[in-house]
């Protein structure tokens, strides 16, 4: 839809490149905002104070202004359906020629099934967990599987909550250990 995502850190470029493998590669450019320290992420107002910059969408037209800002918990995903939509409004010549995506119409069900996403911190945590209790799980990438983040949307009323468990027809929403437990008794 004629645009370019890019990743912007604070971080210095081996650690960008260590984030980036440790997902088995990033499929856009990560920037380093290491030096000086911030500075662009001081221009956009969302360098911390500690000096770490929030977690920031920024979505900039062809003309070099700021059309949509998104600001949020670092641990929270982005919404891509809503970035989709806002890059639609910008560019509607661009999404009428954005080829048309086939929504899967069958996800995995029975057992543990984890909506989850491959670098969400509490994604991470459930499956160190699932792991550790030698629990046998199905992973869905929200990401990756057509249909799933509208499925984890019914289910959360809307919002986008990982992980997302589906164990036997009941819904977790997030990763609560003793939820998880109650539900496989």
């Amino acid at each position: 839809m004629n645009a370019q995502v890019l990743g912007i850190s604070v971080d210095h470029v081996p650690v960008l490149t260590a984030w980036a493998e440790g997902f088995g590669g990033i499929n856009y450019p990560l920037l380093s905002d290491f030096w000086p320290h911030g500075e662009v992420a001081q221009k956009y107002g969302v360098l911390r104070s500690e000096g770490h910059s929030e977690r920031a969408l920024f979505i900039v037209d062809t003309d070099g202004i700021i059309q949509y800002i998104d600001i949020h918990d670092i641990d929270d995903l982005p919404d891509n359906e809503v970035l989709l939509t806002e890059l639609r409004r910008i560019d509607p010549v661009a999404a009428s020629k954005e080829p048309q995506r086939i929504e899967q119409t069958k996800l995995p069900s029975g057992g543990i099934v984890m909506y989850c996403s491959k670098w969400c911190k509490d994604c991470m945590r459930a499956r160190a967990w699932l792991q550790s209790q030698g629990l046998e799980y199905t992973e869905v990438d929200i990401y990756a599987t057509p249909g799933a983040t509208t499925q984890v949307r019914e289910w959360a009323d809307g919002r986008l909550v990982t992980p997302t468990f589906e164990i036997n027809g009941t819904i977790i929403l997030d990763f609560d250990e003793e939820k998880l437990k109650e539900v496989l008794g």
